[in-house]
């Protein structure tokens, strides 16, 4: 039987690079793309870091009942939807491994619709205002930085990622990001004693 291994964290703790590093590290891992309606960043290509698509195309995912979980953001730019499809990208059956990204919400929706036994938590932290620093690096990279939802994103991961909701959530073991090869070596060893 097939596992996911789910890889979350507050904005701006590094969990894309992991990500993307895991699957490098990891060529057996099989890459479960989710979907937002939020527009697409510079330097982001469609299938790879999400399906980028509409509120009409969420709305025939959830009339046909295709969807996995899903959440809406109130963002300063109006409300931005991700969401993870049942679309025949995950079949645990058939696959030993997956690798997902998403935020502790999506990690427990996920849970509930595969099961607990069927994923494997990679919550990864970094200090506030490391992450913070780095949040603003990459809002001044884009051509049009979007400082105000920065902030709020911010600001909810606070609640979001209350220790309560941890543990809610069954998060026992972190993965501190502040040297990403020594995150790396740590998390790949821990997906190879599950695989």
């Amino acid at each position: 039987m097939g596992k996911i291994f789910y890889v979350m964290g507050k904005s701006s703790s590094g969990k894309d690079t992991i990500y993307k590093r895991l699957l490098e590290r990891l060529p057996q891992l099989k890459k479960v793309v989710l979907y937002t309606t939020r527009p697409i960043r510079d330097g982001e290509t469609d299938g790879v870091e999400y399906y980028f698509t509409t509120k009409e195309k969420l709305e025939e995912f959830r009339r046909a009942d295709k969807l996995i979980e899903e959440r809406t953001y109130e963002t300063v730019y109006g409300p931005w939807s991700y969401f993870t499809v049942d679309d025949g990208q995950i079949d645990l059956a058939g696959q030993n491994g997956y690798l997902m990204i998403g935020t502790l919400e999506s990690y427990e929706k996920t849970r509930g619709y595969f099961g607990e036994d069927k994923l494997f938590p990679i919550y990864i932290e970094v200090e506030d205002g490391d992450r913070l620093l780095r949040a603003i690096e990459r809002e001044r990279a884009q051509k049009i930085p979007k400082y105000k939802e920065l902030c709020r994103r911010f600001l909810a991961d606070e609640e979001d990622f209350k220790e309560e909701n941890l543990r809610r959530c069954g998060i026992k073991k972190r993965f501190c990001n502040d040297d990403l090869e020594v995150c790396l070596d740590e998390i790949a060893k821990a997906v190879e004693l599950e695989l």
